[in-house]
């Protein structure tokens, strides 16, 4: 794609620090793009083994000229590998290389390299920095920005882990011609996530501009980015450790980490459990009265526009409520779910588990 967007700058104020979120084209052959951040004399580039060979090259050439020494690790690609081993494979490598308090972290990858590569950037000498550089469009809109790190465990996704904030997030839209359409659509089950959240008008923008995000015009794709970004970085300034309206950003997350723990990590992508969990939470909304059905039937005509899949899996309603049990926002055994207030208001709250089994078995395959 040839034409060109002018960069923009969302800044993300939280309690523990203030950074950037750079949104354009070519932003990693700019050197613009890494002024202001630390010239120490080592650096570490995590990527992975599908990433690397597409991107790595112009992101080392340009730290090079600001490291004296920068490595490169590839990780396997896939949810499955966000472990503890590939884990110890980022901490092999620092310890390896004599990598000091000052060594700089990049993550050039998804969501699973950026959360892992900010896991060991929070942990290793108790803290060093990091630079998300996220290379698909769930990283762009929603991973990388606000610091949530973590690995998975086989009981629950994103269960063990830190926050953690990076210096500098640089959102290269160059980077999603690379990606393949099944990703691509699976970063828009995050994008559409913020409109019925936090901004009816963001929503209407999305069912009118759907298709040209589709098509990746570049136009479209630098307002969803951006917009997408504006709101996480309201909300994760609000909260940063999501002790209360962060949880918003959960929107069909509780019932999307049990799809993806229950099928086995990698069966389904995360924006795909991610955007039918947003049908089950808007049925339940329904049933409990806070929203009507049109609005559901809105939301789901776009996720399926968006090609993500709106049934979920036949995992049965006990097993869905079992795992969602493990969810973060749990409270003292109780399942807490993010359901649609209105159009552009979210709000969490329990429900009762016969009535969410009755959504989960309507909203799953036979």
């Amino acid at each position: 794609m040839s034409a060109s967007v002018a960069p923009t700058r969302v800044s993300v104020k939280a309690a523990s620090a203030e950074y950037d979120i750079l949104i354009g084209r070519s932003l990693l052959d700019d050197p613009s793009s890494w002024e202001g951040l630390p010239r120490s004399h080592r650096a570490l580039v995590v990527s992975n083994e599908t990433v690397a060979p597409l991107w790595a090259a112009p992101v080392l050439a340009r730290l090079r000229q600001r490291h004296a020494h920068v490595e490169l690790l590839s990780l396997p690609d896939g949810e499955v590998h966000k472990d503890w081993p590939a884990l110890n494979r980022i901490f092999d490598a620092l310890l390896g290389a004599g990598a000091d308090r000052h060594t700089v972290l990049y993550a050039l990858g998804g969501g699973v390299v950026g959360d892992m590569t900010g896991f060991a950037a929070g942990c290793y000498m108790r803290g060093v920095p990091f630079v998300q550089i996220p290379t698909t469009l769930l990283a762009q809109v929603d991973s990388s920005v606000g610091g949530k790190t973590a690995i998975n465990h086989p009981l629950g996704k994103n269960m063990i882990g830190l926050f953690y904030q990076p210096l500098r997030v640089l959102c290269d839209l160059a980077t999603l011609d690379t990606l393949p359409d099944r990703e691509f659509s699976a970063g828009l089950g995050e994008v559409i996530k913020y409109g019925p959240i936090a901004d009816a008008g963001f929503f209407g923008w999305l069912e009118q501009n759907l298709d040209a995000l589709l098509a990746r015009d570049p136009a479209a794709l630098a307002h969803a980015v951006q917009r997408a970004c504006e709101i996480k970085a309201e909300v994760v300034g609000a909260d940063e450790r999501e002790s209360g309206l962060r949880a918003i950003l959960n929107f069909g997350h509780t019932f999307g980490h049990a799809i993806e723990t229950g099928l086995g990590y990698g069966q389904w992508l995360h924006g795909e459990a991610v955007g039918c969990g947003m049908l089950m939470a808007a049925d339940l909304s329904v049933r409990l009265g806070l929203i009507d059905p049109g609005l559901a039937a809105r939301l789901e005509h776009l996720v399926q526009r968006a090609g993500l899949p709106v049934q979920g899996p036949a995992l049965g309603a006990s097993r869905y409520l079992e795992l969602m049990g493990h969810d973060k926002k749990s409270l003292e055994g109780r399942i807490r779910y993010v359901l649609l207030k209105r159009l552009g208001e979210a709000v969490v709250q329990g429900a009762d588990a016969a009535l969410v089994a009755e959504v989960i078995e309507r909203r799953c395959k036979a």
